[in-house]
């Protein structure tokens, strides 16, 4: 393991992608602190540092606050981050499995730069829609559900958070928001072109692992007494919470990595002098086929609806309560959770194709042992992929109520909750595992050891896909927990940097 990541910098390429890939990140993090002209961020910084303590943490402001990796907390330019983009790409990519016009484009030759054009059309209208809202929210603040109590923090500093409001001033933010966005999607492409891949991704999860020390900075003030304050529980309750951490990472990875393996076998064919076929191969079926993405859209349709209730809905009591409702209590977790399943299987329906993928297989001679070609392989693979669905599903579930679960009852930060399953978690995780893949693959071609050395020796000895999957396994595991310490030092040095 530690010999693989010693030979990436001895491959000239591999060195300059990485070298470039940590340049443009560092761009990335500059762009976090530089102020939108017009607002106090200072304000921003007192009532974000205020809400660490609290079970709310700051409500919607602190979760969008996570993923722009403290960009909002300085209000700057980079505050939207990239999930405008992330959005625009989740919706073009369900319109194009449900729409037949968009299906039709994306098979033509040029049809995907066509659509990644309107991709990009569709972030430019949701920059200018996230950032109109939150220019508002900027210049009412006591009147903006995301920034509840901020009221408190300006009376207490004496400083207005906008100076100069009016037409002008949203114009700013609104143009600066957009520009900041585009330009972290122009580092994202760098980063997928000449950079180790997954540009958009990594952009995500800097951006959370920088959060991370804050969280673990405010998880040791509250569960470590000090002379001042006595803390809320004992510290060895800090301990379990750290032990349970490593096995909610280990979980994740394990579940993320799953698969149900399909034997399929292929009929000899004689051609000539030559036989082709007669091998049996496995067609791999992940158990979170659907990955996070059950988890953004349930969030997202919790979240706006209570949003646009307590902004557009002041004066009406029961619009009020429907957003309270939908916010947080019993009826939260029940429509989470039920939201989570439907777009678990509705991700599922519209991305796998179990009639295509058998009329694949008896075209090119392939059949599963024990099943008939054609429409009977369609409901094999269908009925195996109902089930696991089931399974990713209830997986997606318990990850994502966990932080609430910790924070509600446990009396935990919620910004150290946040590390302990969601959203955040699952990014995080996926895209390391994705990025080890990335430089396994440049290692491999040229004759290097890659991340997983163990297990692949392991499966070519032994022949079997079950003893190399488990040392696969266990590598893997070590490997995100080396490349998660090595970002998370990181994180610290530079979060102790910026605050002095």
């Amino acid at each position: 393991m530690i010999s693989a990541f010693t030979n990436t910098f001895r491959i000239p390429e591999l060195r300059s992608r990485i070298l470039l890939t940590f340049a443009l990140l560092v761009v990335v993090r500059v762009g976090a602190f530089i102020t939108c002209p017009g607002v106090n961020a200072s304000v921003l910084q007192h009532w974000f540092d205020s809400q660490l303590s609290t079970q709310t943490g700051g409500g919607i402001a602190a979760l969008f606050n996570i993923f722009s990796g403290g960009s909002l907390e300085n209000c700057a330019v980079f505050s939207l981050g990239v999930m405008p983009y992330i959005s625009a790409s989740i919706m073009l990519q369900l319109l194009t499995a449900v729409v037949p016009t968009l299906g039709k484009l994306a098979r033509e030759e040029g049809g995907r730069q066509r659509i990644m054009q309107l991709t990009r059309y569709a972030t430019i209208a949701l920059c200018i829609f996230q950032g109109t809202l939150l220019a508002l929210s900027f210049e009412n603040p006591g009147q903006s559900p995301f920034l509840k109590g901020i009221d408190a923090t300006i009376t207490q500093l004496g400083i207005p958070l906008v100076s100069h409001p009016g037409f002008a001033f949203k114009l700013i933010v609104v143009m600066t928001l957009t520009s900041g966005t585009m330009f972290l999607m122009w580092l994202g492409d760098q980063i997928t072109d000449r950079g180790i891949g997954n540009g958009m991704s990594l952009i995500i999860s800097i951006g959370i692992l920088s959060r991370l020390p804050a969280g673990l900075l405010q998880a040791w003030k509250t569960f470590i007494p000090s002379t001042q304050t006595q803390g809320q529980v004992q510290p060895m309750f800090l301990v379990i919470l750290i032990v349970v951490l490593f096995a909610v990472i280990a979980a994740v990875i394990s579940l993320t990595q799953g698969q149900r393996r399909i034997s399929v076998q292929y009929a000899k064919r004689v051609v000539g002098k030559k036989v082709y076929g007669g091998q049996t191969q496995y067609m791999p079926l992940k158990v979170n086929y659907a990955g996070v993405m059950p988890i953004i859209f349930a969030q997202a349709l919790l979240i706006f609806p209570s949003t646009i209730a307590a902004m557009l809905f002041k004066d009406y009591p029961a619009m009020q309560r429907l957003a309270g409702a939908l916010s947080q209590g019993t009826w939260h977790y029940v429509l989470y959770g039920a939201l989570i399943f439907f777009f678990s299987y509705f991700w599922v329906a519209t991305q796998f194709q179990p009639q295509q993928i058998a009329d694949d297989l008896k075209k090119y001679g392939g059949y599963v042992p024990g099943v008939r070609p054609g429409q009977e392989t369609a409901k094999f693979l269908d009925n195996v992929m109902t089930r696991l669905t089931f399974a990713g599903a209830v997986f997606l579930l318990v990850v994502a109520i966990l932080p609430q679960v910790l924070s509600r009852t446990l009396q935990v930060p919620d910004a150290t909750a946040q590390f302990f399953g969601g959203t955040s978690l699952l990014i995080v995780v996926g895209v390391v595992l994705d990025t080890m893949r990335q430089i396994e693959t440049h290692l491999i071609q040229r004759n290097y050891d890659g991340f997983l050395k163990k297990g692949r020796i392991r499966g070519r000895s032994e022949r079997t896909p079950e003893g190399r999957g488990e040392a696969v396994q266990q590598k893997t595991i070590v490997g995100v927990y080396l490349v998660m310490a090595v970002a998370l030092l990181a994180a610290v040095i530079v979060y102790y940097v910026t605050k002095r």
